[in-house]
């Protein structure tokens, strides 16, 4: 009878030390599905941040392409009030420029300044101050802090 007790007791540590090694083996795959867990959260999370975005980016850029149309009528009524001085012509470009601005769009100023081949492209090269703008051929635009259309420009070289 007491072997028997013995036994019982034996198993019942046996039993006691398979729980326990059970238990902390359940808890280790608890802890690694909670990292999966919290791993897949944050790249959903960083997932709906891109996207959300990305979204933005679009819908602050989309109609850079309708105002890239538009510049080209603008050029021609710059080129029309050089020669023809007439205020009805004039006010008419600065409605443009106004909805222009209001649009975010703004015109790159290049006149007396540095070359810079981001945002301007030589089309000529003149008498003048070295690697600065003389004259604007074409105006560039800015759409949103983006190039949206470079300057085309004559740069000045001194003459050797």
């Amino acid at each position: 009878m007491k072997q028997q007790k013995n036994n019982q007791q034996s198993d019942s540590v046996n039993d006691q030390s398979s729980l326990n090694e059970e238990l902390k083996k359940r808890t280790q795959e608890v802890e690694e599905f909670k990292s999966k867990y919290m791993r897949a959260l944050a790249d959903y999370q960083n997932l709906d941040k891109r996207t959300q975005l990305e979204k933005e980016e679009v819908r602050k850029y989309a109609a850079r392409h309708t105002l890239l149309k538009f510049l080209s009528p603008i050029d021609g009524l710059e080129r029309a009030t050089k020669h023809i001085q007439d205020e009805g012509l004039m006010l008419a470009l600065k409605e443009f420029y106004a909805a222009l601005t209001e649009s975010g769009v703004k015109k790159i100023e290049v006149i007396g300044k540095s070359f810079d081949p981001f945002t301007m492209e030589c089309i000529e090269v003149g008498e003048g101050e070295e690697d600065t703008v003389i004259e604007e051929i074409v105006s560039g635009y800015m759409f949103n802090d983006k190039i949206l259309r470079v300057a085309q420009v004559k740069v000045g070289k001194k003459k050797q």
